[in-house]
């Protein structure tokens, strides 16, 4: 490796000029006198003390050879840098500057802004407060469960009520294995009428009758009503117990 005697870098052998600095490097001769190689550099030799012959044409060499080469990247230092070019978007010194666009969100200083929107879900403070929602109608079904349900005896001209909270109603006479809801032992012509004869359901408002296997049949507007049949009851219907139409009801709700 050659040191530069300029900036002590380390240049490769056989360079002849520094990789740093460009500083021409000085290299091995052999010394005029004894023959020992010695550096270029040096001014006399070490071994016989001779002076190095070398040594005044190499500093000949070096003062008369040109300078390195600038380098492109970097500018000159005498030179002037370039102007910068000029911003397109920046206007001029002398020129007046261009307004700025108008907002059109914003209102102009010298005009009055505009009313805010009217708020349609709130009423205004001087409004008269809009009226409470009607109540909802009662369904006919809630209807119907508040209603009680009788049986108006024609013969008698006598109402018998439905006895309430029961879900199956029997009709008929006194008797060990089913006691009857309404009994109609004490109206006339009673004896045409079985001690189990019909069952009345109340079925969350809707009342049903079935006969229950009279001897004598249960009949509903004249038209007899099969044993394990059952018919929708609706006010007015006209119910026979026995045959003749002798024990007669009229089906009521109220």
């Amino acid at each position: 490796m050659i040191t530069c005697p300029n900036c002590d870098h380390e240049n490769p052998d056989g360079a002849v000029q520094c990789e740093a600095c460009f500083t021409p490097l000085p290299r091995l001769v052999k010394c005029g006198s004894c023959g020992l190689p010695l550096l270029s550099s040096a001014t006399f030799c070490g071994e016989c003390g001779a002076p190095n012959t070398f040594y005044g044409s190499m500093t000949s060499v070096a003062e008369t050879s040109p300078p390195p080469p600038p380098m492109s990247n970097l500018p000159e230092e005498s030179s002037t840098p370039p102007p910068p070019p000029p911003m397109s978007n920046l206007p001029e010194e002398g020129s007046t500057p261009p307004p700025p666009p108008p907002t059109s969100n914003l209102p102009e200083e010298g005009s009055t802004p505009p009313p805010p929107p009217p708020m349609s879900n709130l009423p205004e403070e001087s409004s008269t407060p809009p009226p409470p929602p009607p109540k909802p109608a009662v369904s006919p079904a809630t209807q119907l469960q508040t209603q009680t349900a009788s049986l108006l005896h024609v013969q008698t001209d006598t109402t018998l009520e439905m006895p309430q909270g029961l879900e199956i109603i029997h009709i008929g006479k006194p008797n060990e294995q089913i006691p009857p809801d309404l009994d109609v032992s004490g109206l006339p012509d009673a004896d045409v009428v079985s001690r189990i004869h019909a069952d009345i359901r109340n079925e969350a408002g809707i009342f049903y009758i079935e006969d229950v296997g009279s001897s004598n049949g249960t009949y509903i507007n004249y038209n007899a009503l099969s044993p394990g049949n059952r018919h929708r009851l609706r006010p007015g219907d006209r119910i026979s117990l026995g045959k003749g139409d002798l024990v007669t009801f009229i089906f009521q709700l109220s």
